[in-house]
């Protein structure tokens, strides 16, 4: 999970990564065996069963300096990656981070031609608001009204979205399959934990490669642990059942 990609001295957020230090990131991937790639393409190689060296890439909010920084190092070991973006401010700021540096976002030209030149674009809902907690209608909005935006703008299918702050409850993910995506991206491992909560591991600035090999790993375990306790609790409904 990735947002900025830039030269920033104020991040309070640690939402940004050099471009130095994403370059050597995708440089480790590229020398491990590893291949980055879009959710989409992520999704579709473990359905056929050829998704071991895979890694989805995923930039969430929609900054111009996946364009500008993020691209062109992708392009060179033939990676591919999503970017989740949020239509209704394209061309503006990230007026949502109130303590943080103002960033510029993608243009609908930047988004249009990106989607043109085979990159995944997905929804990060409209506004940036966290979905936990809307009314049902409120929910029909974020999730359908920005696919349905979306798509008029790339001129093809929009099916991956992205819970803007990774904020998800059981109404969300609900309104995210009525809305007709085919997958959506959280943070956090959680009893939602499954293809319209994708849990993510965070990459910063500081992340060489023993800290991206470990954090593997323990993404690994945590998606483990998840289905361990699926399991189980799958077992204690059906002996309840019965």
């Amino acid at each position: 999970m990735y947002h900025s990609v830039a030269v920033e001295k104020d991040d309070p957020y640690l939402l940004t990564v050099s471009p130095g230090r994403f370059a050597e990131q995708m440089n480790w991937l590229h020398r491990t065996g590893r291949r980055g790639v879009s959710t989409r393409e992520l999704m579709r190689a473990q359905a056929e069963g050829r998704a071991e060296r895979l890694v989805g890439l995923t930039f969430d909010d929609g900054y111009a300096d996946f364009a500008r920084y993020a691209v062109p190092v992708l392009q060179q070991y033939g990676f591919t990656a999503t970017a989740y973006v949020v239509p209704d401010l394209l061309g503006r700021v990230n007026d949502w981070d109130s303590d943080g540096p103002r960033k510029q976002l993608l243009t609908v030209d930047q988004v249009a031609g990106l989607a043109a030149a085979g990159w995944e674009i997905g929804s990060h809902g409209l506004g940036h608001r966290a979905l936990p907690g809307l009314p049902a209608d409120q929910l029909a909005i974020q999730t359908r009204e920005s696919r349905r935006a979306l798509e008029e703008m790339v001129g093809g299918p929009v099916t991956g979205f992205c819970y803007p702050y990774g904020a998800v409850d059981l109404a969300a993910t609900l309104a995210v399959r009525d809305a007709g995506y085919d997958y959506a991206c959280a943070i956090a491992h959680s009893p939602l934990t499954g293809r319209f909560a994708l849990p993510r591991c965070y990459v910063g600035d500081r992340d060489g490669g023993w800290r991206l090999r470990a954090k593997r790993g323990r993404h690994r375990l945590r998606d483990t642990v998840t289905g361990l306790r699926r399991a189980r609790l799958a077992e204690r409904r059906g002996r309840s059942g019965r």
